[in-house]
């Protein structure tokens, strides 16, 4: 990102390595736990209540997320909160592998990234400005996807080679270099300048957001996306685990790898498009992808060839990871009430999420995975839909075309 060049080199290498360590010690999360339940003999109802209710804690605190990040002054402590709490809920998960323990690791998680997830995109406009911040959203996504597919393939060999308790142990090892990233950005960088609207009150500003049609619309994309997306790989290692037994860690950290090697190439290009072709079009090539993914899941036959199906996903992944925080821009320039608007975003993400995991673990049970991922790629289908008939730009709403 050569626009990049006036701010300071140490902040913008340090936020590139938050991005990494972040998502590495997040990728132990997700897949790996379904995994790991399923070896401790759990059924795909009860794997998939226990990521309800932890996708259940993050929708709840999805806006008070987004609040506490806007309300806290320096944006690096939230992203301290969160890594402190992904590492506690690792260890809770690795050493007191009991049911209730569980539930509570995947909660605290869950809580955990509702604050982080907006510290990052926040830490991020506020050293670059909107004017580059899709490039530098896409640069973020890059590094996130080299460390998550780093991690995959790391944890998915120590898990093979000893039990998946290491993974845990090992994800929360991974929060020490993400905090020592966190200390690298200048406290100047995190401190944004106090503008009028931020003195106005959460709920008038929860409202002034919430009358945005825009955001109505995209947030019901953002439902749908999720609704297709949360359960497809937890899903794919349910099935991967019945079907392949002890190498299950690496066919599922095979199909974290591959996709992210999709974001960590196309990322940047994702970033620049978004502001040459404007939001619209880039949205609708990452929505169209996830029914094509959910039918490849569904007639590829054999575990090693959900790999290619979890491939599609990187186009997707990418585009998601990107649009939203910078939609969120887009719509909150003139208030200043980005995080709010992420939190309320992560909402519906959490909602579909939610939905998500229950719809797929019931239609597996009575029916069987190959029309649960069937469901899944209607889900897909019908957001793409959505955008393409009800989905306006907003490019030009924040200055950028």
């Amino acid at each position: 990102m050569p626009r990049d060049g006036t701010k300071p080199a140490r902040s913008l290498r340090a936020l590139d390595m938050l991005a990494f360590f972040v998502a590495d010690a997040q990728t132990g999360f997700g897949p790996f736990v379904a995994v790991y339940l399923t070896s401790q003999k759990w059924t795909p109802v009860q794997i998939g209540l226990a990521l309800s209710i932890g996708t259940t804690a993050g929708m709840l605190s999805q806006i008070p997320g987004g609040a506490l990040v806007d309300a806290i002054a320096n944006k690096r402590t939230a992203a301290a909160i969160g890594i402190l709490g992904l590492t506690a809920s690792a260890l809770l998960l690795a050493l007191l592998p009991t049911q209730l323990a569980t539930m509570a690791a995947l909660v605290l998680q869950a809580t955990a990234s509702s604050v982080l997830t907006p510290a990052i995109p926040a830490i991020s406009l506020l050293l670059v400005g909107h004017a580059v911040l899709g490039e530098r959203l896409g640069r973020n996504a890059r590094f996130a996807s080299i460390g998550n597919g780093l991690a995959a393939a790391v944890m998915g060999v120590i898990g093979a080679t000893f039990s998946t308790r290491w993974v845990f142990l090992l994800t929360a090892a991974l929060g020490l270099p993400a905090m020592t990233a966190v200390a690298a950005i200048p406290p100047a960088a995190g401190k944004p300048r106090r503008t009028g609207a931020g003195q106005d009150s959460l709920l008038r500003g929860a409202w002034g957001i919430l009358r945005d049609r825009r955001l109505q619309v995209f947030g019901a994309c953002a439902v749908l996306f999720h609704l297709s997306n949360a359960a497809m790989l937890p899903l794919a290692g349910i099935e991967v685990t019945r079907r392949a037994g002890d190498l299950a860690n690496l066919i599922i950290a095979a199909c974290i790898v591959v996709p992210q090697i999709v974001v960590a190439v196309a990322s940047p290009w994702v970033g620049r498009q978004s502001s040459s072709w404007g939001r619209r079009p880039v949205l609708l090539l990452g929505w169209a992808a996830l029914p094509v993914r959910g039918l490849m899941l569904a007639f590829l036959p054999g575990p090693w060839l959900l790999v290619a199906g979890q491939a599609v996903s990187g186009i997707s992944a990418a585009v998601f990871g990107i649009m939203v925080p910078l939609i969120a821009a887009d719509l909150t320039r003139e208030s200043g009430r980005f995080n709010l608007c992420l939190g309320m975003l992560g909402f519906t993400v959490t909602i579909g999420a939610t939905l998500s995991t229950l719809i797929a673990g019931w239609i597996a049970t009575v029916a069987s995975a190959q029309a649960a991922f069937l469901a899944l790629s209607a889900a897909g289908a019908a957001g793409t839909l959505l955008i393409w008939l009800a989905m306006p730009e907003t490019r030009d709403a924040a200055g950028t075309a």
